[in-house]
């Protein structure tokens, strides 16, 4: 598989739970090519390198709300089923390389932080094309404004009477020629 696959088969698995960017057990065990029990009782031996910030376990809610979101790729549908599902942040999943020791681990963990920077960049990214954006509709809005403006003031150019040679003023001492 090339590292482009890799990635974006990486990617497919970040998902966003209380505001991070996480991957799943499951997920992991999967593309480590080891089965879930075997990386959390890894994780679980070593827990002091995995605190709160690195690695959370899942509310029966968010379980539920990722297996309908993953529905159509059957990936998650056994979330449902499992008793304990532990969410890894970015930086729980570089402690999993400590944990991990094969060298196929630490190929996937090169393409998992790549995978995350290659987010990281498009979020940036996305911010960056959003504040353009804002900033072109405040100008379009003021040329808008400038434009009713000025169909206004054709309006009231247009509604003034108009005056004919012949109804124009005579002022004496001229003459028309």
């Amino acid at each position: 598989m090339s590292e482009i696959a890799v990635t974006q088969n990486v990617e497919s698995r970040i998902y966003r739970i209380r505001g991070q960017q996480v991957m799943l057990d499951s997920d992991l065990a999967d593309l480590y090519g080891v089965q879930t029990r075997i990386l959390n009782r890894a994780v679980m031996r070593n827990s002091a390198r995995f605190p709160f910030d690195f690695m959370f376990e899942l509310s029966r809610q968010e379980i539920m709300r990722i297996s309908q979101i993953g529905t159509s790729s059957g990936r998650t549908q056994s979330l449902k089923f499992s008793k304990r599902v532990l969410a890894f942040t970015e930086q729980g999943v570089a402690m999993l390389s400590g944990v991990l020791r094969s060298h196929r681990a630490v190929q996937v963990n090169i393409a998992i932080m790549r995978a995350f920077v290659r987010l990281r960049h498009a979020v940036l990214s996305s911010r960056d094309i959003a504040r353009r954006v804002d900033k072109l509709e405040g100008k379009v809005e003021m040329h808008e404004t400038d434009i009713r403006l000025l169909i206004k003031d054709v309006d009231r150019i247009k509604k003034l009477p108009l005056q004919s040679e012949d109804t124009a003023r005579k002022v004496k001492g001229f003459t028309k020629e």
